[in-house]
């Protein structure tokens, strides 16, 4: 554990031109614990006060909720839509908050997210949560929707609307400590690959923009490769085989988003190569080859929990529904390691490296009450039935 504060603290100095030299109105008003997660951040990242701090919705409960997700096409979405499904509307349903969800996918389709977002406010839906977009491509439709008083919710991922509420893991911290972890385990030289999310999207670029300031504080590390992964394993197998194949020189670490580890490591498997350090961020497969093979890397980070993320905007929605009143725009959470123990802890010896399953933090471990409490001006039980 002090090997992982080291990194924390090292991420945090080596990514210093991403930190605000002060925060907007939003995140003053948040107690120093929680300020600090906001100390490394996207410098496009809204860190203001929110616009629905006296919001009231149209109608009380229960309450018709949009979910407009950019994609549908790998384990970290089908998690997240399992979280909604099967887990907090039937709960939102028994507390009498939510009668119903409508799903939309638009196959990264920016135009297509946008029809769909149109067609759930025009339908009258009372909030809409959005996943993984372009920072500014939805911006006029967030606005349609604040001015039909729906308010829009950007799940895992941020975009720059004021009329938006924000919520996810702090990515840079994550890329920055992610690049400090992965050049210590290398020995502070030799070659890395980095394996990117969707560029263009607001997580993935700002993992990958940290990562890279922090890593050029490494004179002898060079990034010698970059691909795009799409979040999808089965992408990022082909691509890393395809860089693999086609650049002979050797490879000391790769630098890889979440959701899409495991890929990169089958590739890393076929390829013949000797194993090199992956970063890991949760994949119950990636993990389990972890388990099996304990001295391969020496610590995991959650940055990209979906069924944990997906449970924070909800509770976000549902207070912010019920007049409790957001102090801010974007709601970050600090990165979490994880150790082998944990991993130990999670899953079993005879584990599958095929899983599509994913090792999260415990349901009061990523945002609990006691937390978000602090970010409301009239902080309640979000799972009360509002009276």
């Amino acid at each position: 554990m002090k090997d992982l504060l080291n990194i924390t603290i090292g991420a945090l100095i080596s990514v210093s031109a991403l930190a605000t030299a002060a925060y907007a109105d939003g995140v003053d008003q948040l107690p120093a614990s929680e300020k600090k997660i906001y100390q490394i951040v996207d410098p496009q990242i809204p860190l203001g006060p929110s616009a629905y701090k006296d919001f009231k919705p149209k109608k009380g409960p229960p309450w018709k909720i949009g979910y407009a997700s950019s994609y549908a096409g790998n384990t970290w979405r089908a998690a997240a839509l399992d979280a909604v499904m099967n887990d907090l509307l039937p709960r939102s349903k028994k507390a009498g908050l939510v009668s119903d969800v409508v799903v939309t996918q638009s196959d990264l389709k920016d135009a297509v997210q946008i029809q769909q977002m149109r067609q759930m406010v025009d339908d009258g839906v009372d909030a809409i949560i959005i996943c993984c977009s372009n920072v500014t491509a939805l911006n006029q439709t967030i606005e349609y929707a604040h001015k039909a008083g729906v308010p829009v919710f950007s799940f895992s991922g941020y975009v720059t609307s004021p009329y938006a509420i924000n919520g996810a893991a702090n990515h840079a911290q994550g890329g920055a400590e992610m690049a400090d972890w992965l050049a210590g385990r290398i020995g502070k030289k030799g070659n890395v690959l980095l394996v990117s999310g969707i560029p263009g999207f607001a997580s993935s670029d700002s993992f990958d923009k940290a990562a890279k300031e922090a890593l050029a504080k490494y004179p002898d590390i060079k990034i010698v490769g970059e691909v795009a992964g799409k979040w999808t394993d089965q992408v990022a197998q082909v691509e890393v085989q395809k860089f693999l194949a086609t650049n002979p020189s050797q490879i000391d670490g790769i630098l890889t988003q979440g959701a899409q580890e495991n890929g990169v490591l089958n590739a890393m498997l076929q390829s013949g190569r000797p194993m090199v350090p992956i970063t890991l961020g949760g994949e119950a497969s990636a993990a389990c080859y972890w388990r099996k093979n304990p001295d391969w890397v020496n610590a995991s980070f959650h940055i990209w929990p979906p069924r944990r993320e997906m449970q924070q905007m909800w509770e976000i929605m549902l207070r912010t529904l019920e007049g409790q009143g957001p102090k801010v725009q974007t709601f970050l959470r600090p990165v979490l390691p994880y150790t082998i123990e944990d991993v130990r802890a999670a899953i079993p010896e005879d584990c599958d490296l095929n899983s599509t399953d994913f090792i999260e933090p415990k349901a009061d471990g990523w945002f609990p009450a006691a937390v978000a409490d602090q970010y409301f001006e009239r902080p309640a039980d979000p799972w009360k039935p509002v009276k």
